[in-house]
């Protein structure tokens, strides 16, 4: 069963379909159903919330639908859960922190 999907092929985040384990194999699909890969959660991730599908460096852009929802505050491992505490707006990221 597909446990988060991404919205299209270039997004680096997924959405958990449900909540999701530590360390639990997520299987990431898109909308048609096919899944493009797998990962491993690094954290728990609930419902709704977003999981990283690649590691993000700090300062990197978070995509979904295909455009910047965020840009990291921290390095997000592949499987890690992005959130607020790890992601902000690119319109009040002071660039002077990275």
């Amino acid at each position: 069963m597909k446990k988060a999907i991404m919205s299209c092929a270039v997004d680096n985040v997924a959405v958990a379909l449900a909540n999701i384990d530590a360390e639990e194999k997520v299987s990431l699909a898109l909308p048609s159903d096919e899944v493009v890969k797998e990962v491993a959660a690094k954290e728990g991730i609930p419902f709704r919330h977003k999981i990283a599908t690649v590691a993000i460096g700090k300062g990197d852009k978070a995509i979904r639908y295909g455009e910047v929802i965020g840009l990291a505050t921290e390095d997000i491992a592949e499987g890690g859960y992005v959130h607020i505490h790890n992601l902000v707006s690119p319109r009040f990221y002071n660039k002077k922190e990275r």
